[in-house]
C-alpha cells in the first residue's frame, strides 16, 4: 500500500520540544496547502474519500485519531498519537478518520491546492477506478 509513517526529529531541551518540517528532508514534495482539524465531535468519522492525484502527510499534532486506509485490495488500520512521526498517504487511498482523542488536532500537508475535481467521494466509483 502506498502509505508510510515518516519519523519527524524531534530537538529540545529543557525548555520544551520543536520540529521543523521541510520539502525535501522530512516532507517528500512542495507543501502547497496546509489545514488542520479540531474539536472533532465524539463518535464523528471524517473523510470518506480518495485523491486521484493529491499526496498528503498527517500528522496527529495533539492527541490522537485513528486512519482506516484502503488501496481496493489491503485495508489496515493506523492510529496516529504522535506528533513525532507523519502518515504519508499517496494518491488513489481510499480514508476514513475516526476515534478523535477530545484534544485532537490533525494537521495535513498537501502538495496541491483544493481541486474538488481530484477527489472520488464514491466508494463503489473507487473500487471501479482502482480495478475493484
Amino acid at each position: 500500500m502506498k502509505i508510510h509513517i515518516l519519523p519527524l526529529q524531534t530537538h529540545g531541551d529543557d525548555r520544551g520540544s520543536l520540529i521543523a518540517l521541510e520539502e525535501g528532508k522530512n516532507i517528500p514534495f512542495p507543501v502547497k496547502r496546509v489545514y488542520y482539524m479540531f474539536n472533532t465531535g465524539e463518535g464523528v468519522r471524517r473523510g470518506y474519500h480518495a485523491h486521484k492525484t493529491l499526496k498528503q502527510v498527517a500528522i496527529a499534532v495533539r492527541g490522537s485519531c485513528r486512519f482506516l486506509l484502503d488501496d481496493g485490495r489491503e485495508k489496515i488500520d493506523i492510529t496516529l498519537d504522535n506528533p513525532c512521526q507523519g502518515l504519508l498517504i499517496e494518491s488513489f487511498i481510499w480514508r476514513e478518520m475516526y476515534d478523535f482523542s477530545p484534544d485532537c488536532v490533525l494537521m495535513v500537508l498537501a502538495d496541491q491546492l483544493y481541486e474538488e475535481g481530484d477527489y472520488v467521494r464514491d466508494y463503489a466509483q473507487f473500487m471501479d477506478m482502482v480495478g475493484q
